[in-house]
């Protein structure tokens, strides 16, 4: 009973320390409680038991009693009714709908899980997990203990510490060997196979330890959180690397930078020093002779330049003159053929018509033609191509419906056949029955006449007449056992043929059941294909969030370099303006060297008149 339950479990369980007494504010009646990870459950054991029973079907019972040979099974169920063994009336003719056992709670659970996976299928399911944060309904309240209460009831923090457990993280081979090669420190490159190459650059890495990580079949699974320290490694290889390569940027540029202002001071010496020469040796006698005559060197004699452009004018006048009376002679015959030509074309068009727009039209439109017959034969083949895709795809769908129709008759065809098979093999086992015990009574009588036969044998001389008749009784119900026998080996007979036919009812059926395991067999395939898919979603949010991390590191680092460039443009306007007071300083100066050699120049014309009036 459901007392004698609950007095067991208190008995077995009540000592340990998971076990308690009901807390349970709903159910004032509750008899026990449990502590789960999650909290405190009552139960009510009213009704346990029968809620919780799963009993046997008649039909399976009937099965156990009369077909198996293992005495121990038909000892078990010899108490049991088991299906009912008379044969329905003829005269019914409407069939009573088979009645169904009780509800159990495993037949209750069985049926709203198949619910469950059917509305899943169908639909697009989305987890969202909702938190209480107060209970004042407080606009940004916080509640940090009913927080963890709730994230505890929910199981989040058990998921998570399951989850920190195991290894939530993993990566296919080829994508871990593409990505993080570099941290191999040049021990393996992309040719090296792929689980090796794996296993190599994990033992490469600092501060990576062996229980972080394990290596599977076609994964690499991390533990929460491994993924990430790679990650950081992997950034700090990059992020030198990058510097490097920055820093010899940076050297190639201020080296070209250097070269060039090292040639532009060079050439600006040179010129500084030609000027000074030329200030010098202006007035030199020599230098102003040599300064005038050195543009004449290698110039040709003009008179004789223009003596040979005499002679090439006349020599192509000459040709021209040619050329002209030429083309004079050729414009007279071309006007004579021109006006031939017009008068034909004005007899033609007097006899034929015009037959130039005619021409024009005709291959206007054969043009047109052929443009609209190269897109027919386009369209054309296009529609061919969609009938053909329409047709291919409408003998699946009807070659998909057909099995589906077949498959669903061929099943409710074995389902008829073996409620039939059932029915006939149950009035079989009546007549049996029947039969059996008409033997059994003509054995019986036939032992008394066997008796009676001997008594009647003993008594020859005084029942002569009754012996004669008692023989021809025991004649004739030797008769009738021997018919009783052909029926009851024709019957036996039938059994067997009806026993074969069951024995291939139930090959058929494990064949279907095959199918049926093949099917759901494809179906775990494809949800494992789908959990797969999940994952590399979950792998791909982790690497987003990477990204998301040095997105902002990088824009820490623009922050840095902006205030470097406003240090660097304050140091440039410092320089700007020093570079001004040195342009002016500059410019003074030029001026003041202008003065000065415009004195210079002053002073040398009076010495040069001095030199020329003492001369």
């Amino acid at each position: 009973t459901d007392k004698s339950f609950e007095e067991k479990l208190k008995a077995a369980l009540g000592k340990l320390p998971i076990f308690l007494k009901p807390q349970s504010k709903t159910d004032k009646n509750a008899h026990f409680a449990i502590q789960h990870y999650a909290g405190v459950v009552s139960y009510n054991v009213t009704g346990w038991l029968e809620k919780n029973k799963d009993p046997v079907n008649d039909s399976v019972v009937e099965i156990f009693k009369s077909t198996s040979s293992n005495s121990l099974l038909v000892h078990l169920w010899r108490d049991h009714a088991g299906q009912p063994t008379t044969a329905p009336k003829q005269e019914e003719k409407q069939k009573k709908k088979k009645g169904g056992g009780g509800k159990t709670v495993s037949s209750v659970y069985l049926v709203q899980l198949s619910q469950l996976m059917n509305t899943l299928h169908s639909t697009e399911p989305h987890f969202i997990r909702c938190i209480v944060p107060n209970t004042h309904k407080q606009p940004g309240g916080v509640e940090p203990p009913l927080i963890m209460h709730q994230l505890t009831c929910n199981g989040v923090l058990e998921g998570i510490r399951i989850c920190m457990r195991g290894f939530p993280n993993r990566i296919l081979y080829p994508d871990f060997k593409q990505r993080y090669t570099i941290l191999s420190k040049g021990k393996c490159d992309l040719k090296t196979e792929d689980k090796k190459a794996a296993g190599i650059i994990l033992d490469s890495t600092p501060n990576f330890p062996p229980e972080k990580y394990r290596l599977g079949n076609t994964k690499v699974f991390f533990r929460a959180g491994a993924l990430a320290a790679l990650e950081e490694e992997r950034d700090d290889i990059v992020t030198a690397l990058i510097r490097y390569v920055q820093g010899q940027i940076y050297a190639k540029q201020g080296k070209a930078r250097y070269q060039k202002k090292s040639n532009q001071r060079n050439m600006i010496m040179v010129v500084q020093r030609q000027f000074r020469k030329y200030i010098k040796n202006r007035n030199w006698g020599w230098f102003v002779i040599i300064r005038k005559t050195k543009p004449l060197i290698g110039l040709r004699n003009p008179e004789e330049e223009l003596r040979l452009l005499e002679e090439k004018a006349k020599e192509a006048y000459g040709a021209y003159e040619e050329q002209l009376n030429t083309k004079k002679m050729l414009e007279e015959e071309n006007t004579i053929a021109a006006e031939e030509i017009a008068q034909l074309k004005a007899k033609l068009n007097d006899e034929q018509g015009d037959l130039s727009s005619y021409m024009e039209r005709q291959a206007k439109l054969s043009a047109q033609k052929a443009d609209l017959e190269v897109q027919l034969r386009e369209n054309e083949e296009k529609l061919a191509e969609e009938e053909r895709m329409k047709a291919l795809a409408e003998d699946d769908r009807k070659g998909g419906d057909r099995e589906i129709a077949s498959i669903k008759r061929d099943y409710q065809d074995l389902v008829v056949k073996n409620e039939k098979l059932q029915a006939e093999k149950a009035k079989r086992d009546q007549i049996l029955r029947g039969l059996n015990d008409e033997v059994l009574h003509q054995d019986e009588q036939i032992s008394k006449l066997n008796k009676e036969k001997k008594y009647i044998s003993e008594t020859v001389g005084k029942a002569s007449d009754e012996l004669t008749a008692a023989e021809d009784k025991v004649h004739h119900l030797n008769e009738v056992k021997i018919k009783l026998e052909q029926t009851l080996d024709q019957m036996d007979g039938s059994l067997e043929k009806e026993k074969r036919t069951k024995y291939n009812i139930e090959k058929e059926r494990r064949k279907l059941e095959g199918d049926l395991k093949m099917c759901q067999e494809l179906v775990l395939d494809f949800e494992r294909g789908k959990r797969e898919l999940e994952q590399s979603i979950m792998r791909k949010d982790t690497e987003l969030n990477g990204l998301m991390g040095k997105l902002d590191d990088e824009q820490g680092g623009v922050g840095r370099v902006q205030r470097s460039i406003k240090e660097l443009q304050a140091r440039v306007e410092e320089m700007e303006e020093e570079l001004e007071a040195e342009r002016q300083s500059r410019a003074k100066a030029e001026r003041q060297r202008a003065e000065l050699s415009r004195e210079y120049d002053e002073l040398t014309d009076r010495l040069d008149e001095s030199c020329v009036a003492t001369a």
